[in-house]
């Protein structure tokens, strides 16, 4: 929340954290804040997107305890990145 990043991108990152934590009540005004730093509906709809597609992934490949060859992975992902 105190990264130095573009108003557009805090607001659009605070709706999707609202939209992750707590799907059953996001609040219009958090729509209106990313509206009002400029960010377009589609662009909030392309992120409401890739966040519940990133948020499904995440969450069954913690179902199946998926995990990368390694420690913690994160040779592969700084060396290879998503690819496998």
């Amino acid at each position: 929340e105190s990264a130095p990043i573009p108003e557009r991108l805090r607001a659009v990152l605070a709706l999707l954290q609202q939209v992750t934590l707590h799907p059953e009540s996001v609040p219009a005004r958090l729509v209106l804040r990313a509206r009002q730093a400029g960010v377009s509906d589609a662009a909030l709809r392309d992120a409401l997107y890739v966040g519940a597609l990133f948020n499904t992934i995440d969450r069954i490949a913690d179902a199946l305890d998926f995990s990368l060859k390694g420690p913690d992975g994160s040779w592969y992902l700084l060396n290879i990145g998503y690819r496998l």
